[in-house]
């Protein structure tokens, strides 16, 4: 069976490393072209440059995400470079200081926010048109075990997860009709750069502590990339509204 993904046009955000770059090199495995979108022009250059010296085609797109101009920048690249946009994986994301509600600041929540659910938000938006104009899309969003539960990050890092799965299950029924899937992975624990920053002071991480004890081993990245390339792929061509825990069970217990 055909994956769907050959020469197909795809934008991976927070592609620089971790996730975003497992999922680049296997989507170009397969026969697609990328755009690696991230915040480093360093770490997306790289990673541009690791899939063009392996054959295959990706272009490198820097700057944050939480600002329109560049998430229109990245589209833009996308249809100019590669003809269109036939997935979308919404990656990049940031942690939280592990704090509770009484202990986030408004500097860190908006930031957050806007990093992890709006700009998801702008880059759906963005893709859909271009997406149902062509009758076939995909979508996956990157959420999180703390999607899932209140006790595996912080308040901010929390509520915005929540809300990928919220943007995830809306889009879908709102496209389900119209062509495009729209579908997240709930990764555990994963050995990624990703960076918490954590306040000694604050009483979040004592609080959540006691329930990590069932996050089981750490996983790969490219376990991660393997089903988010599966649910952009035909492969998955009868799953819309999923959202897939990669955990190692943690979800289970």
């Amino acid at each position: 069976m055909s994956t769907g993904l050959e020469g197909a046009s795809i934008i991976v955000t927070g592609a620089g490393s971790g996730i975003g770059r497992a999922a680049a090199l296997q989507f170009v495995a397969a026969g697609a072209k990328v755009v690696v979108a991230d915040i480093s022009a360093e770490r997306a250059d790289a990673v541009v440059a690791e899939i063009v010296a392996a054959g295959g085609l990706a272009v490198a797109v820097a700057g944050d995400l939480a600002d329109q101009a560049v998430v229109d920048r990245v589209v833009a690249t996308a249809v100019d470079s590669f003809g269109g946009v036939d997935v979308l994986v919404n990656n990049a994301g940031i942690m939280d200081s592990m704090s509770g509600p009484d202990e986030t600041t408004d500097v860190e929540w908006d930031r957050v926010i806007r990093v992890n659910l709006t700009a998801p938000f702008m880059l759906t938006r963005a893709v859909l048109p271009i997406m149902e104009a062509k009758g076939k899309g995909a979508i996956v969003n990157t959420a999180s075990e703390a999607a899932l539960r209140g006790s595996c990050a912080g308040t901010a890092y929390t509520a915005s997860k929540h809300g990928v799965v919220g943007l995830t299950r809306s889009t879908a029924i709102m496209f389900r009709n119209r062509g495009v899937r729209v579908n997240a992975v709930a990764p555990g624990a994963v050995a990624t750069n990703i960076e918490v920053t954590l306040d000694p002071e604050h009483t979040g991480p004592a609080t959540i502590g006691p329930y990590m004890a069932n996050l089981g081993r750490v996983a790969q990245s490219d376990e991660l990339a393997s089903a988010i390339v599966f649910l952009a792929s035909d492969a998955a061509s009868n799953i819309t509204g999923v959202v897939l825990p990669v955990d190692n069970g943690w979800s289970a217990v």
